[in-house]
């Protein structure tokens, strides 16, 4: 099992990664789109691994036996948790007026950013 300061290190760099990437990708409201996903990128990752701490779920850490992407259960659980919290978070809050298609995209790279996080970086 993880411990908390795992966590949260792999929640800190999940949202910066997925700052980078929004980034990258927002053409308009950068900053809210930025800060949003981020934010909620850090906060889904927490979320996910918080609730596998509590359930003792250590089954969910064994990655897979690919050599290229070795993924695992948590791994997946943490991109998609950002991905539905960031899509909740940007289109509900944050940038409620932009088109869904944008919106959806950005929460795509947040949740990819997650799981890419958690399968290469910790």
């Amino acid at each position: 099992m993880i411990s908390w300061a795992q966590i949260a290190y792999g929640a800190v760099l999940s949202g910066i990664a997925a700052a980078v990437f929004v980034a990258l990708a927002a053409r308009t409201d950068r900053l809210p789109a930025v800060l949003g996903g981020a934010v909620a990128t850090i906060a889904g990752a927490v979320a996910w691994n918080a609730i596998l701490r509590a359930a003792h779920g250590d089954q969910f850490f064994t990655d897979a036996p690919v050599t290229v992407l070795p993924a695992s259960w948590q791994d997946t659980g943490s991109g998609v948790f950002a991905l539905a919290l960031s899509g909740a978070v940007l289109g509900g809050f944050v940038l409620p007026g932009l088109p869904a298609r944008r919106v959806a995209a950005y929460a795509v790279l947040c949740g990819l950013s997650a799981f890419l996080v958690d399968v290469y970086l910790y």
